[in-house]
């Protein structure tokens, strides 16, 4: 009975821990939308995606209120956008996107958690070249038909249509249409989850079970840092 109710509890604990850190990244976004682009989401795209993100993991919406009031309030944090990049151990690349409103801080704690794990900090544009931006789309399936979904939607930067485990629909957008998908599938009433800009390696690398962990520690510590928003590789 401890034995399960420590590990219950532990798991339960690390549910949390995920929702806090996914409540605060949604929380940045929301700051550098409504500075970019306003309060109001039927002007800002960028809020937008934000109010389907926020849902897409059940942040409630007295949350997502709260932060377009910091957003314009006097005291509100400006936060600024950094991506790093750099090499985890067995030369696995990585990307690493930032909200940040002390880069001194962040670039050190970066560089920190690389170095502590066996991996490297890089230059700007060293490991960039192996990724490709691209939108992605997580839409509910309510029973559409992929192929005429697809045609529907190739004129809007359509670059790959699936689905996940879950059976939600993954749709992927050149970085450029995103804006353009957006528009469509909200258009078309589809029940977007989340909407998302993500970095897709070009190719990737495969690695042993022991290697894989060492480089899956530097992933897990990096996405900890409260600076980091998400972070990227190309480990198969």
């Amino acid at each position: 009975m401890g034995r399960i109710f420590e590990v219950r509890k532990h798991t339960m604990f690390a549910r949390w821990d995920r929702m806090a850190k996914q409540f605060t990244r949604i929380g940045k976004e929301i700051a550098i939308a409504v500075k970019n682009g306003g309060p109001d989401p039927d002007n800002n795209p960028a809020l937008r995606r934000c109010y389907q993100n926020a849902k897409g993991v059940n942040m409630p919406k007295d949350r997502v209120e709260a932060a377009i009031k910091r957003a314009m309030g006097k005291d509100k944090t400006d936060y600024e956008e950094v991506v790093y990049e750099g090499y985890a151990p067995h030369g696995v690349a990585v990307m690493v996107e930032t909200a940040t409103d002390n880069t001194t801080r962040t670039v050190a704690n970066v560089r920190m958690h690389f170095n502590k794990l066996g991996g490297s900090l890089g230059n700007s544009g060293s490991v960039g070249f192996m990724f490709n931006r691209i939108g992605e789309f997580k839409i509910k399936n309510e029973g559409q038909d992929l192929e005429e979904l697809e045609l529907e939607l190739i004129d809007f930067g359509l670059e790959e249509i699936g689905e996940d485990s879950e059976g939600n629909i993954i749709i992927r957008a050149s970085f450029t249409e995103f804006g353009n998908m957006a528009k469509a599938l909200e258009e078309k009433g589809l029940n977007v989850i989340t909407a998302e800009l993500k970095r897709i390696p070009a190719t990737t690398v495969e690695l042993n079970e022991e290697q894989a962990k060492e480089v899956l520690e530097l992933i897990d510590r990096l996405e900890q840092d409260d600076d980091v928003q998400q972070v990227f590789h190309n480990l198969k």
